[in-house]
C-alpha cells in the first residue's frame, strides 16, 4: 500500500471539506468519507502513518485533526470469532 498515495488521497478530501463553514463537520465529513470509501487496509495504513512524524508532516491539519478524532471510528471492525 503507497501511504504517500493514501495520504494525497486524504488531503484532497480534505481540501473539499475544508471549504465547509462549520471546521467540527468538516472534520466529521472527511472521517466519514475514509470510513465508508476506503476498504480496511487503506484505512489502517493512514493511521499507521500517523504514527510516522516523516509521513504525518505531509497530511494536511484538517485530516490529522479528522484522523485523531475519530481513530477509533475508523479502526476496521473484526468479525467475531
Amino acid at each position: 500500500m503507497d501511504v504517500d498515495n493514501l495520504i494525497e488521497m486524504a488531503n484532497r478530501i480534505g481540501e473539499f471539506f475544508d471549504s465547509m463553514p462549520d471546521r467540527a463537520e468538516a472534520v466529521d465529513n472527511i472521517a466519514d468519507h475514509i470510513r465508508r470509501f476506503w476498504e480496511p487496509r487503506m484505512r489502517l495504513a493512514i493511521l499507521a502513518a500517523l504514527e510516522n512524524p516523516e509521513a504525518s508532516a505531509t497530511i494536511e491539519p484538517i485530516v490529522l485533526e479528522a484522523l485523531n478524532l475519530h481513530k477509533e471510528d475508523l479502526q476496521p471492525k473484526t468479525a467475531p470469532a
